[in-house]
């Protein structure tokens, strides 16, 4: 077995650690450590990308054990730290940077006596050594040494597929079609009775959660009337375990009446900690694989098709050993290790590893999957091999299917997608996202990137160097080619795409010299919000009201509504040419086939017809006299439903995206036409479905409201369920009312003194990116003297997840973020000790806000989603009965009325950043 003889580094914030091959290891500057670069060859390191930021230099050629491990262990988790490899690998927890260049050097030797001799493995390490991947020679030897023999001339005939991924995938089947499910409800007692099954012999009784369960059974009982679901609105606090408390009745439902339950989330990580909770109730992996899907959007899952393209532009030579593209093959064979070894090819959120697509690039891994709306389906050489469409067809016979909301909303607002069926009963957890995710899932975007993409999506792409040109003709000419209406009808579609922003629309605009219809309107939005928004140097998007236009605008929308009309002609001709199609093959057509062209139909409507619909209608209104676009304001015909503005979206100080966007100004309502009022039977549940103003039936007006129940004829079932925790004992909250937040110096010397005195184990919420960042570079070093580590969102260069995994698993360690740590994180025990907020979250007052301020309750609007935004992040310090934790408000200006956030019984205190690090310290310090 031979291991690299490199040395290893290990880049702090104030200094490095460097360990040479024969054992010498010192502490030295950052300075010192970029000089040391490139001196003796590649070094090995954790994590390429955190490293160079650390170091302060563009990412260079490594040895990263992260690769290593991801070859050697696909699929598997490990956080991408040196602790985190250790604790993974079985090597002594590394206390300091010195023991942790140790530890990776205990690492590097652990995985390579650990590689696989499979065929696989072998010929694609043979394939990337020849491509330069800097482990290959290593791994090569390593396998070689298991086979008995030695690396040289063995080339690539171990029999393994290599990069050819596809010939090791086993095929679907298809699935008859689903019957419909059965009637047959839950009672109340045997919702109990099956959650303490769940639980098992000598569970911690918990009276909250076997009422939470018999209330949960209310939305598995018969509809009795179309419109009118059993709709249960549960507001369970932190620690009543809600979880299995609705998988109760869910799971016994779907035994009694051969139908799959969806339970929605906002955020992976309750997927991930759904999944686990899930072997209670399926404790044997064949009956869960069986039971249970996790089902995401099709833009989540590794497509075959594109990455066989890439295969063919970067790696074809390397099956002959003609090395090409050697950084382009390293990253394909991870892929191809990753993609025989996961469970269902999600990776977003699955079992491939965030941070590798961090160290290897979107480009050449996540977006690889079908983000561009380009499958066709049937047509794929791939097809019945497929990881969506498989996990599609798992999904029909499960007994619970764990979604995401955009999905459900998507699939419902589609009359299921395509897909065959909508189910009949929803869970819809962290319900108190759903106002979020409709909002999202509703809105409309006439936007030069929205416009381009569709004109990608229908021409193809037009820049040379491309690894995909998949256009519209190149998905469906085979389907057509026999028909001379459905070709001259494409050819229309072709020509009209056309007006649409074409490469390099956003500079043009810039300069002022459009070319087509899309590209005059967007330059004349672009001219009207910059004449218009007096905050050019805001962090934000610039924007504006629609009206009154400037000068030639109304023109060019009238313009551009004509050129759509252009467009929707003919895509809708085309889709009923296929209808014709189908129909005319009905007797003889094979079935991939059928599948097919319906696939193309829904495509065609969703990505074409109903898109240019929506923004042809926008355009009308902003144009029309009589039907004015919509502000969300009281007009002659009433009030408007949407609000409508103009955008122009900036980042680091430059454009890149300019559009007319349309929200609805409750987005509930299509959310309950779309989800609710089909359904049978749905729970919302959350721990922040209510708003705490002290009022009682203002609270649950909240719930109703914000879950879309209230637009619905029936009334929901509402149950409260308090949470167990002793919050008043364990929690203490303080406002801090002598530092300034509009000093950063201010703020980020409370920042640091506060996470000292709690030792670590602090998080740090912003409502501005740049405050945070500013915090972090005044922080960073006095912490690291402490022995305290701090990662920030938009820092730190590791998506938001594997932030969070690694302040989870590190239990000093600090964590600075934005809206979605706070979502995001689940972190019991001490790991979450402290949580400070920079200032009173109030919503950003924007076009859109002020709408809805105007129709939802003016001043109690924002304060009812300050007090859900604090009650939110206080909900993240105690996960169980033991943690205890501090609350610190950094805003004086914090209204006194808006402490109902936090629980009864729990004292809001006012007091000096003295008194407040002095308590935090003895509160903390006291729970060791």
């Amino acid at each position: 077995m031979t291991v690299p003889p490199s040395p290893v580094l290990v880049a702090g914030v104030r200094d490095a650690a460097w360990l040479e091959p024969q054992g010498e290891i010192e502490t030295i500057s950052l300075e010192q450590a970029v000089n040391r670069l490139g001196g003796s060859g590649p070094v090995i390191l954790c994590h390429g990308g955190a490293a160079a930021r650390r170091l302060g230099v563009k990412p260079f050629a490594a040895l990263d054990v992260l690769e290593l491990f991801a070859f050697v262990r696909p699929a598997r988790f490990c956080l991408p730290t040196p602790r985190g490899l250790a604790e993974v690998l079985g090597l002594p927890i590394p206390g300091n940077m010195e023991k942790e260049a140790e530890s990776l050097g205990g690492a590097v030797r652990a995985l390579i006596g650990e590689v696989a001799a499979d065929g696989q493995a072998a010929s694609v390490a043979s394939i990337m050594g020849r491509a330069g991947w800097p482990w290959g020679k290593a791994v090569e030897e390593a396998i070689a040494a298991v086979n008995g023999r030695s690396a040289e001339g063995r080339g690539d005939s171990s029999g393994g597929w290599g990069l050819r991924v596809w010939e090791g995938l086993e095929k679907w089947e298809e699935t008859p079609p689903q019957t419909q499910p059965g009637s047959e409800p839950v009672s109340p007692q045997e919702a109990r009775e099956r959650l303490f099954m769940l639980l098992g012999p000598g569970a911690e009784a918990r009276p909250q959660q076997a009422e939470y369960a018999a209330a949960a059974a209310r939305a598995f009982e018969p509809r009795q009337r179309e419109d009118e679901p059993h709709l249960v609105l549960a507001d369970a606090g932190t620690g009543v375990g809600k979880t299995l408390g609705y998988i109760a009745p869910a799971s016994l439902w779907s035994e009694r009446n051969g139908a799959g339950v969806w339970i929605s989330t906002f955020t992976r990580n309750l997927q991930r900690q759904l999944d686990g909770e899930l072997d209670r109730l399926y404790p044997d992996a064949l009956e869960k694989e069986k039971h249970v899907v996790i089902r995401k959007g099709r833009e989540n899952y590794f497509c075959l098709l594109n990455f066989a393209d890439a295969v063919g532009r970067f790696g074809a030579g390397t099956v002959t050993g003609a090395g090409q593209g050697g950084g382009e093959v390293r990253t394909l064979g991870l892929l191809a290790r990753w993609a025989l070894a996961s469970r269902d090819g999600d990776m977003v959120g699955g079992d491939f590893p965030a941070w590798l697509a961090g160290l290897l690039g979107r480009a050449m891994t996540v977006d690889l999957t079908d983000t561009r709306g380009e499958c066709i389906y049937s047509a794929c050489p791939h097809y019945d091999k497929c990881f969506i469409e498989r996990t599609i067809r798992r999904a029909r016979r499960a007994r619970i299917v764990v979604a995401n909301h955009a999905l459900v909303m998507v699939q419902a607002a589609m009359g299921g997608g395509g897909e065959g069926f909508l189910p009949s009963r929803y869970v819809i957890d962290e319900g108190h996202h759903v106002f979020d995710a409709a909002d999202g899932a509703f809105s409309a975007h006439l936007s030069g990137f929205e416009a381009a993409e569709l004109r990608r999506w229908i021409i193809g792409a037009e820049k040379k160097g491309r690894v995909r040109n998949r256009g519209l003709k190149a998905r469906i000419e085979d389907l057509i080619s026999t028909n001379e209406t459905a070709v001259r009808i494409l050819d229309d579609v072709i020509r009209a795409a056309h007006a649409l922003p074409a490469p390099g629309w956003g500079q043009r605009i810039s300069d002022g010299a459009p070319a087509g219809a899309a590209e005059a309107f967007l330059g004349l939005v672009r001219q009207q919000v910059y004449a218009r928004d007096g905050a050019r140097n805001s962090p934000y998007s610039l924007e504006t009201a629609v009206h009154p236009p400037v000068e030639g605008l109304l023109g060019a929308a009238s313009s551009l509504a004509e050129a759509l009309q252009r467009l929707a002609r003919p895509l809708a001709d085309m889709v009923h040419v296929l209808g014709d199609v189908l129909d005319d093959g009905a007797g003889e057509m094979d079935s991939p086939t059928r599948t097919r062209i319906e696939s193309v139909i829904r495509g065609l409507e969703r990505r074409g017809a109903q898109q240019v619909k929506v923004w042809r209608d926008m355009l009308d209104d902003l144009c029309n006299e009589d039907r004015p676009a919509g502000d969300g304001i009281d007009n002659d015909q009433g009030a408007s439903r949407f609000v409508d503005w103009f955008s122009v979206e900036r980042i680091a100080g430059r454009d890149f995206d300019a559009g007319f966007h349309r929200h609805w100004l409750d987005p509930t309502q299509p959310f309950a036409e779309a989800v609710l009022k089909p359904s049978h039977g749905v729970l919302v549940t959350s721990a922040t479905l209510r708003d705490c103003s002290g009022d009682d039936e203002a609270d649950w007006r909240c719930a109703l409201t914000r879950s879309g129940a209230s637009h619905l004829e029936s009334n929901p079932s509402l149950m409260t369920a308090p949470s167990p925790f002793d919050y008043p004992n364990h929690t203490r909250v303080m406002v801090v009312n002598d530092v300034n937040k509009d000093d950063t110096a201010q703020v980020g010397a409370a920042y640091r003194e506060l996470f000292m005195a709690a030792g670590g184990g602090g998080l740090g919420l912003f409502t501005a990116i740049a405050r945070l960042k500013a915090v972090y570079e005044l922080i960073a070093r006095p912490l690291d003297e402490a022995g305290i580590d701090l990662m920030a969102q938009h820092v730190d260069p590791l998506d938001t997840g594997t932030l969070i995994d690694i302040f989870r698993a590190e239990e000093d360690s600090c964590l600075l973020g934005t809206d979605a740590v706070r979502d995001g994180i689940d972190v019991p025990g001490r790991s979450l000790r402290i949580i400070v907020f920079d200032r009173t979250p109030w919503p950003r007052p924007d076009i859109l806000h002020r709408a809805r301020r105007g129709v939802f309750g003016g001043p109690a609007y924002d304060e009812m989603l300050v007090r859900l935004r604090l009650k939110q992040a206080y909900g993240r310090l105690v996960r169980r009965s033991s943690d205890r934790g501090v609350f610190v408000m950094l805003d004086r200006a914090l209204p006194s009325r808006l402490a109902r956030a936090f629980p009864q019984g729990v004292e809001v205190r006012r007091m000096g950043l003295a008194e407040a690090v002095r308590e935090t310290g003895e509160f903390i310090g006291g729970a060791n």
